[in-house]
């Protein structure tokens, strides 16, 4: 295993409108059409018309991945077609799922006229949503479940490990770790269970070397207290969205 140092999944994508590529056509509008459907309004979410002159790169992630999306686009402009999944990646069992609507919503022959490229990188991540309580769907650590225990999460993991190997065989994957839950705890979030959620990843992930590791646990952890956004919360400012970003920006770049 590789450890890069990140959080989150980056892939990238080539193609143009109305060129001919690898034998169709490409269609702003119509793709347009078709995200503005499928994702959410943020501006991490925008629309991304891609350069066919570019690879492409695709990120998977939560909320933390939403912060930092902007600026890794930010960082790459010029070098990669930065998309990123549709929606927050939530927890583990969602990944296939969000995945293959992401595909049969944009991509041809499911989309005529859609987008028609492979990814180059991606970076994904999944965790923080796995290890925190709900209770009737709401955050509640005294008498909520966990989303999934650590054998769940670790056969969940194993399978998308499966499912990205065989979908995308050509793309160099990057598993970024969790970023922690604050020493004084969080919202259903016990701390000290992201380091459990890693460990049990990288136990699953020492059976596929070929997948990077990009430590963004390592890299967030010394400066928490700095770039977390309030107490109890295990969001980040701009200070760490930016710095985060920059992060795996850079590691994306080495795989380009």
């Amino acid at each position: 295993m590789k450890y890069l140092g990140a959080t989150g999944v980056v892939i990238t994508a080539s193609s143009c409108g109305s060129l001919n590529l690898f034998g169709s056509k490409y269609d702003e509008e119509i793709a347009r059409k078709a995200w503005k459907n499928l994702a959410n309004k943020e501006k991490a979410f925008a629309y991304v018309d891609p350069d066919k002159n570019l690879p492409n790169v695709f990120i998977y992630g939560d909320s933390i991945s939403i912060g930092y999306t902007t600026t890794v686009r930010e960082e790459l402009e010029g070098k990669a077609n930065v998309f990123r999944i549709q929606k927050n990646g939530g927890s583990s069992d969602t990944f296939i799922p969000k995945m293959e609507k992401l595909k049969t919503t944009m991509f041809q022959p499911y989309l005529k006229s859609g987008w028609d490229f492979d990814w180059e990188v991606i970076h994904f991540n999944v965790g923080l949503h796995d290890l925190k309580y709900l209770k009737d769907g709401k955050l509640n650590i005294e008498s909520g479940r966990q989303v999934s225990s650590i054998d769940v999460y670790k056969a969940n993991l194993d399978n998308i490990c499966k499912y990205l190997i065989k979908e995308y065989p050509k793309a160099k994957l990057i598993f970024a770790t969790t970023t922690a839950v604050p020493e004084e705890g969080a919202d259903g979030r016990i701390a000290g269970d992201s380091v459990i959620y890693n460990k049990a990843a990288l136990e699953v992930l020492a059976n596929y070397p070929s997948i990077q590791i990009n430590d963004l646990y390592a890299f967030t952890k010394p400066n928490e207290k700095a770039w977390y956004i309030k107490p109890h919360n295990v969001h980040y400012n701009n200070l760490g969205k930016t710095a985060q970003g920059k992060h795996v920006a850079k590691l994306i770049a080495e795989n380009l």
